[in-house]
């Protein structure tokens, strides 16, 4: 938005994201913007709210897990050691084998 200025920028996973538009979209009417994010939350979260929070909070509990890596892992749930390793391709975390088995462990704790 233009001439606006961010105030706060904090990682939120696509079940935050959709409570924080759903509380939008009953004040006001919501803009385009937040329209294709609203969709795209509502089609591609897997969890609720509290469910999300409760894996994040879980694999927070992993040493070199960090907030943000917890979300994209929340948001992807990934299936496979592979998946997990292209997660973390790009940062500068290496995680041991045993490592992705217990991440790939809880996540498979929240699948439905």
């Amino acid at each position: 938005m233009i001439g606006n200025e961010v105030e706060e920028q904090n990682p939120v996973s696509l079940a935050e994201a959709l409570e924080i538009l759903k509380d939008r979209k009953t004040e006001d009417e919501l803009k385009f913007e937040q329209r294709l994010a609203y969709d795209y939350a509502q089609k591609f979260s897997q969890l609720s709210i509290d469910k999300t929070k409760e894996l994040i909070e879980e694999l927070l509990e992993i040493e070199k897990i960090r907030e943000h890596q917890a979300i994209i892992l929340v948001n992807n749930m990934p299936e496979t050691k592979e998946d997990i390793r292209l997660i973390f391709a790009k940062e500068r975390t290496s995680l041991r084998e045993e490592t992705i088995e217990k991440i790939l462990e809880i996540i498979e704790n929240y699948r439905s």
